[in-house]
């Protein structure tokens, strides 16, 4: 197959809007486009390891089968001061989808990012248990408690490495197609409003009231007012956190040879707005489909 009809695929950070790289990778396969490698950061990890797997179209009937109630189900909080939320509840639940495999038995080449708490350096995982790579990869700072493995402690992958190009093995035997889901407001694509399912509604048990001032960073209501804007601490660390990230993001693309680049607005959704998966995996397919076209035509 020539090779701009295989690719070495980067799937960057982005919480929930993460799962606009299922709809990436469905446009590429059905553009006839073979995934040969993928390199994954958090929830880039995650998208990218099922596909890896070979189960993207399990995950992704799951995925989308989840509605607000069902996620904040998956939340098992804890009062602890290194993050709100555990993260065990939610890869218990999507292991009886998806069960755990080894990195190095993966039919495709696959490789994620963490960081290393105590060193601060770049850990990059190839090869041992899916899941422990991908919790690492994706314990968000102050969010998702600090995953474990052994005597180290990770965190997120994108505090140093949100498009992680430089995990690819040979950046010239394939097509490289970079997807941020980190861009600026000018990335933001609107969709036709569909008529929304009445939504379960959601009691919440008095003492998840002392996680509500945190969560609205990650977990914002889905009508916001025009006239803002008053940050909160936590809100000013984040949008602190979002703006060097963005930045970082950038210089990246800057130094490495890329092919085709897909832009995912970062107010597309917010961190943990899971439910909302439909729309973005479509928001990931349309953005694809035009990167390929601007690839494949110039236009």
């Amino acid at each position: 197959m020539a090779k701009n009809k295989t690719v070495s695929l980067v799937l960057s950070s982005g919480g929930a809007r993460g799962l606009a790289h299922v709809g990436v990778i469905e446009e590429l396969e059905r553009r006839g486009y073979t995934i040969a490698e993928i390199a994954g950061c958090s929830a880039g990890a995650l998208v990218g390891g099922m596909y890896a797997v070979g189960k993207l179209p399990e995950f992704k009937d799951w995925i989308c089968n989840l509605d607000r109630v069902d996620v904040f189900s998956l939340m098992d909080f804890t009062f602890s001061s290194r993050g709100f939320i555990k993260g065990d509840k939610v890869y218990q639940a999507l292991k009886r989808v998806v069960p755990d495999q080894n990195i190095e038995e993966l039919p495709i080449r696959f490789s994620c990012n963490a960081v290393d708490v105590n060193s601060g350096k770049e850990h990059v995982f190839t090869q041992g248990s899916l899941y422990k790579a991908i919790r690492a990869s994706a314990s968000i700072p102050s969010v998702f408690i600090p995953a474990k493995s052994e005597k180290q402690h990770f965190i997120d992958g994108g505090v140093l490495n949100p498009v992680p190009i430089s995990l690819i093995s040979d950046p010239h035997a394939h097509a490289v197609v970079v997807v941020d889901t980190n861009g600026l407001e000018e990335h933001y694509l609107e969709l036709s409003p569909k008529a929304p399912n009445k939504p379960r509604r959601l009691v919440l048990p008095s003492w998840v009231k002392v996680y509500q001032g945190k969560m609205k960073a990650y977990f914002p209501e889905e009508k916001k007012k025009e006239n803002q804007r008053n940050y909160s601490a936590l809100e000013l660390v984040t949008r602190s956190f979002d703006l060097l990230q963005d930045r970082y993001c950038q210089l990246l693309l800057e130094n490495y040879p890329v092919d085709a680049q897909i832009k995912i607005a970062r107010k597309q959704c917010g961190t943990l707005e899971f439910h909302r998966a439909a729309e973005l995996i479509e928001v990931g397919r349309i953005k694809t489909a035009a990167a390929l076209d601007r690839m494949e035509y110039g236009n």
